[in-house]
C-alpha cells in the first residue's frame, strides 16, 4: 500500500483551484493528471525578468522591469485601432499598447498618477518605446508576486502558459516535506539540497542555470529518478536469486561431444561465459543472465554449449527469437551444433499447422523434444512441457524487465539467459539489464583475419563496381547494401532496386536482389542461393543486418553510409569476415560529410571493437536517435536526462546494489525512506517483489 505522506502527490489536480474537467484534460494531455506529473515535468524554457533598466536604459526585443508613473490614457475614436497609456519615470516615457481592450477595465488596473510595476516585451518604433499586451500590471505593494524567472511548461489545446504555470506553482505549495533517502555524507560530497529544496527551485529558479540539465538542482531530481528505477531492478535480481530454482547437475559429457564436432575451438571469451552460466545453472538459485557480445563472437554456439548440458541434466530448453526467419535460422545452426550429442532440436512456429504441429506439441508435452526454437508464441497457454529448465531469449532489446518476469512464471522456475548480438553501451545495460548478470563476449574466433575499412566519395562508383567485378573472379561474393527499397523524387538516395538495374547490366544473373517487401519464401530463396553460390552478388537492404550467413562474402559495400548508426554500419560489416580470407568494407558517402558524419565514419576505420562503437555511437547520436524510443527497451525517464546523466546512473548502479547488501528489507530508517521513494517513482514492483521473495 502507498504510503499517507504520498497521497498529495497522487492527488487529482482538479483538487487545485481552478482546475476543472476542461483544463484537467489539457494538462492531461501536456504534463498529465495528477499533482506529481505537474511537479515531474521539467519547465521546458524560462523568461527572464530579472532586467530592471529605466525607461532610458530599454533595449529593443528584450524583456524588461519597470517601474513607472501611470500618465494619461488615449482610448481610440475607431475600435480598431489601439487603446494607448502613457507612462513615464525620471529618464523618460513610453506608450502602452492594448488591442481590443475596454477602457474601464484599464482605468482600474492603471489609474492615472498611480505607480506600477509592469513588465514585457520592449519595441521601438523609430524614436518611440513601446510595450504592447503587459505581461504583468502590478501595484508596487504586489511585487512579490512578479517572478524573477518565470518558468514555461509544455502546452496543449485549450491550456495557456498562465494557467499551467499557476497549476504547478499550486501543486509545489500542496507537497509535503519528504524524509531524506539519499545518504548524508554523499549529499554533501555531491553538495545537493533536500529533493524538496530542489524541486522548488526547479519550478521557482533563484537563477536561469537552475533549470537547466547540469544545475545541481536537477541533478539531485535525476539521481532520484535514476535510483528508484536501479533499487527496483536490484530487488527483483536479488528476488530472482533468492528464488529457488533447478539444481542442475552434470558431468559435461554432452558439452565436450558439442566441442570436439565444432569445425573452430572457442575463444577465451566463450569458454568464460560458458563456466558463467553452467555455475548459475548449478546453484540452487535461479539464474538471470544477459549473455552479449561483439558481431561474429559466437553467442549462438555458447547457447549450443549451455543447451548441451541442460539437456544432459534432463531439462528441455526454449530459445525464443523475435522474428520467424530467425528462428528458423537458429534451429538449423542449433541443430547442427547438437546433433552431435544426440540432442533433438525443432521448430515451431506460426508456419506450423494441423497434424505436424500438433506432433510437436505432443513432443514437448512428452519430453522427446529436448531444445525448441520458437518465436514468443512458444509461450502461449496451448505450449506446454515436460520439464522446461531453461529459457533462452534471443532479446534485441524487443522483452522489458517486466516481461522478463512474466516469461519466468512459466514452467517450473526455468533459469533465464537472455542474449544479444548488438554491443550494448554501459548505459543502456544498467537501464535496461540492471535486474541480470552480465556476460560478455568481445573476442572473435581464431583464424579471423581484421576487416579492412575504406571510406570512398560515390564519385568513386565505377572504380568499386570494377573491383567488385575482379572479387567475384576470385570466387568471392559481395554484399552490396542501400538505404531505400523504391527510387524516390523526394530523397536522393540510391535505392536497392535502382543498385540491382544497375548491377546486372555488368554482372547479369550473377546479382540478387533481396529487402523487406520481398515475401518471406522468396527472401529465403534468395538468401539460400546466395549462402549456395548461385549468385555471386547480392544487393539489399538493412535487412541482412542479421541472419544471413555466407562465409565465402568477403567484401561489403554500404551506400551512403553517413545515413546509417554506428551499430548498424557495424553489424552490417559483420556479415563478411566470417572465414579465414581477408574481407574489405567499402563506406560509400556523398559528400560534403558534416563535422560528426566525418567522426562516425572515421571510427569504423580505426576500429573493430563493437563495444567501443557503441559508446562512441551512444556519444554522438543519443539515446534517442541511438535506439528509437518505441524498441529501445529504454524506461522513459521526466527529470532524469540519459545522455546528459550518465554519470549519475553508474553511481545509482552502484549505490542501489550497496543498499540491497545491507538493507535487503529496506527496515533501516533510510530504507523506510527509500520505500518511499519507490512509491513516488512509481517503482513498487520493486517492493512486491521483495516482499514476494
Amino acid at each position: 500500500m502507498r504510503p499517507d505522506v504520498l497521497f498529495p502527490f497522487f492527488a487529482d489536480v482538479t483538487t487545485l483551484n481552478g482546475v476543472g474537467t476542461r483544463v484537467r484534460e489539457a494538462l492531461g494531455r501536456a504534463m498529465g493528471t495528477r499533482i506529481k506529473d505537474l511537479i515531474f515535468t521539467p519547465p521546458s524554457n524560462l523568461i527572464d525578468r530579472s532586467f530592471r533598466p529605466y525607461i532610458a536604459g530599454a533595449r529593443d526585443g528584450e524583456i524588461c522591469t519597470f517601474t513607472v508613473t501611470v500618465g494619461s490614457h488615449n482610448p481610440p475614436s475607431n475600435r480598431r485601432h489601439p487603446y494607448k497609456i502613457r507612462v513615464f519615470d525620471e529618464t523618460g516615457d513610453m506608450t502602452l499598447v492594448f488591442f481590443k481592450a475596454r477602457g474601464d477595465y484599464l482605468r482600474r488596473i492603471l489609474p492615472e498618477k498611480s505607480q506600477r510595476l509592469i513588465s514585457g516585451k520592449i519595441e521601438f518604433y523609430g524614436p518611440n518605446i513601446q510595450m504592447a499586451h503587459p505581461d504583468y500590471v502590478l501595484a508596487p505593494n504586489m511585487a512579490s508576486e512578479l517572478p524573477l524567472y518565470e518558468t514555461q511548461y509544455p502546452l496543449s489545446q485549450g491550456l495557456s502558459q498562465k494557467i499551467a504555470r499557476k497549476a504547478v506553482m499550486q501543486a509545489l505549495d500542496n507537497i509535503p516535506k519528504m524524509d531524506e533517502w539519499l545518504d548524508n555524507g554523499f549529499l554533501q560530497q555531491q553538495d545537493w539540497q533536500s529533493f524538496n529544496h530542489c524541486i522548488e527551485h526547479l519550478h521557482r529558479p533563484v537563477h536561469p542555470v537552475d533549470i537547466s540539465k547540469n544545475s545541481p538542482v536537477r541533478q539531485r531530481l535525476a539521481y532520484d529518478e535514476l535510483l528508484a528505477k536501479q533499487l527496483a531492478m536490484a530487488l527483483v535480481r536479488e528476488s530472482n536469486r533468492r528464488q529457488k530454482g533447478h539444481v542442475l547437475n552434470a558431468k559435461g559429457q554432452y558439452v565436450d561431444d558439442v566441442k570436439k564436432a565444432a569445425p573452430f575451438k572457442p575463444t577465451g571469451a566463450q569458454d568464460r561465459a560458458v563456466a558463467d552460466i553452467i555455475a548459475d545453472l548449478k546453484s540452487p538459485y535461479r539464474m538471470a543472465r544477459l549473455l552479449h557480445g561483439d558481431v561474429g563472437a559466437g553467442k549462438t554456439f555458447v547457447a549450443a554449449m549451455v543447451a548441451a548440458f541442460a539437456a544432459e541434466a534432463g531439462v528441455q530448453i526454449a530459445l525464443m527469437a523475435p522474428t520467424e526467419i530467425l528462428a528458423r535460422q537458429h534451429a538449423e545452426t542449433m541443430k547442427a551444433f547438437l546433433d552431435p550429442a544426440g540432442l533433438s532440436v525443432e521448430a515451431l512456429t506460426g508456419r506450423d499447422k494441423g497434424k505436424p504441429r500438433q506432433a510437436l506439441l505432443t513432443g514437448l508435452a512428452e519430453g522427446y523434444i529436448d531444445v525448441i526454437v520458437g518465436t514468443h508464441a512458444l509461450f502461449q497457454y496451448s505450449v506446454e512441457f515436460k520439464n522446461l529448465g531453461l529459457v533462452l531469449i534471443d532479446e534485441q532489446h524487443r522483452f522489458g524487465v517486466h516481461d522478463r518476469l512474466r516469461l519466468m512464471q512459466k514452467g517450473q522456475t526455468p533459469d533465464l539467459l537472455v542474449m544479444t548480438a548488438t554491443p550494448i553501451p554501459r548505459t543502456l545495460a544498467l537501464t535496461s539489464y540492471g535486474d541480470l548478470d552480465i556476460s560478455k563476449l568481445d573476442e572473435k574466433p581464431a583464424g579471423r583475419q581484421a576487416i579492412e575499412t575504406r571510406i570512398l566519395p560515390l564519385q568513386r562508383l565505377d572504380s568499386v563496381i570494377e573491383a567488385i567485378g575482379r572479387t567475384i573472379e576470385n570466387d568471392n561474393q559481395v554484399y552490396w547494401v542501400c538505404p531505400l527499397v523504391e527510387d524516390s523524387d523526394l530523397i536522393d538516395l540510391t535505392s536497392v532496386e535502382d543498385r540491382f538495374r544497375t548491377l546486372s547490366a555488368h554482372f547479369g544473373s550473377r546479382v540478387g536482389l533481396v529487402h523487406g517487401r520481398m515475401k518471406p519464401e522468396e527472401k529465403d530463396r534468395m538468401t539460400q542461393d546466395f549462402k549456395s553460390g548461385n549468385i555471386d552478388i547480392l544487393v539489399a537492404t538493412t535487412v541482412i543486418e542479421v541472419g544471413v550467413d555466407a562465409p565465402n562474402a568477403t567484401v561489403i559495400v554500404v551506400e551512403h553510409a553517413e545515413r546509417f548508426g554506428l551499430a548498424q554500419l557495424h553489424q552490417l560489416r559483420g556479415r563478411v569476415g566470417r572465414s579465414d580470407k581477408a574481407s574489405s568494407c567499402l563506406l560509400l558517402y556523398k559528400g560534403p560529410l558534416s563535422v560528426s558524419g566525418k567522426a562516425r565514419l572515421e571510427i569504423m576505420r580505426q576500429t573493430e571493437d563493437g563495444f567501443v562503437i557503441a559508446e562512441k555511437d551512444w556519444e554522438l547520436r543519443g539515446s534517442g536517435d541511438l535506439l528509437g524510443s518505441k524498441q529501445s527497451g529504454l524506461p522513459t525517464y521526466q527529470l532524469a536526462d540519459l545522455d546528459k546523466h550518465r554519470g549519475l546512473l553508474e553511481t545509482a548502479h552502484q549505490d542501489a546494489r550497496l543498499i540491497i547488501k545491507n538493507d535487503p528489507g529496506l527496515k533501516t530508517p533510510r530504507g523506510k525512506a527509500l520505500r518511499n521513494l519507490l512509491y513516488l517513482f512509481e517503482q513498487e514492483w520493486g517492493i512486491a517483489m521483495m516482499k514476494a521473495g
